[in-house]
């Protein structure tokens, strides 16, 4: 699809880059280096506005580092269940623990994206996206750890639904590409309105 900016993505996530690549983007990829850790342990309050504080840092990191224009893209993920957050497994049995807390339950992604142009940001978007867990078995769980493998901790629920996490779910209410990491069809549509793509 046509361009009439240049297009940065302030993300090393592979899924996020392969959502704006099939849809027909051309863009580079910048790692924004902006420590997240710090942002959620000093934030308060709801999960929406901790994913967009997280998305505009990275945009705006990257667009320091980068320094040559255009829009850049950030984009975060927040994981609530009965009012608390959760990122990132950093471990196998971390991410055995928060299944074992969410099965049977449903719990909500919420995903923000941002545009930034000349320091500002110009355009955003948050939505929350609900997924209901199978009250699964313990043997379950464990033979699908054992599958998945470490792959699993570079998502925020220590599922991906693009593979084998699609057996953990008993059913979804929102987005596919909100649940992969990126809002897509409301990036496309903010693109178009500034610019970025044509309409």
């Amino acid at each position: 699809m046509q361009l009439t900016k240049k297009l940065t993505l302030a993300s090393k996530s592979k899924i996020r880059a392969a959502i704006l690549s099939g849809a027909g983007l051309d863009f580079s990829v910048q790692v924004s280096g902006v420590d997240e850790d710090a942002l959620k342990n000093t934030h308060k309050g709801a999960a929406e506005a901790l994913a967009l504080a997280l998305a505009e840092a990275k945009a705006k990191a990257t667009e320091r580092a980068a320094g040559d224009g255009g829009l850049i893209i950030g984009a975060d993920q927040i994981l609530e269940c009965d009012g608390v957050l959760y990122d990132k497994p950093d471990d196998m049995e971390e991410a055995r623990h928060n299944l074992k807390i969410f099965r049977g339950q449903t719990h909500y992604l919420v995903g923000a994206v941002v545009l930034v142009e000349d320091g500002q940001t110009v355009w955003s978007h948050c939505g929350r996206v609900a997924l209901t867990m199978r009250d699964f078995s313990d043997v379950f769980l464990d033979a699908y750890l054992a599958t998945a493998g470490e792959q699993i901790l570079s998502s925020v629920g220590g599922y991906q639904l693009e593979g084998l996490g699609a057996h953990l779910f008993a059913h979804i209410d929102g987005d596919y590409f909100s649940i992969l990491g990126l809002p897509l069809l409301p990036l496309l549509n903010g693109l178009r309105v500034h610019g970025g793509l044509v309409a």
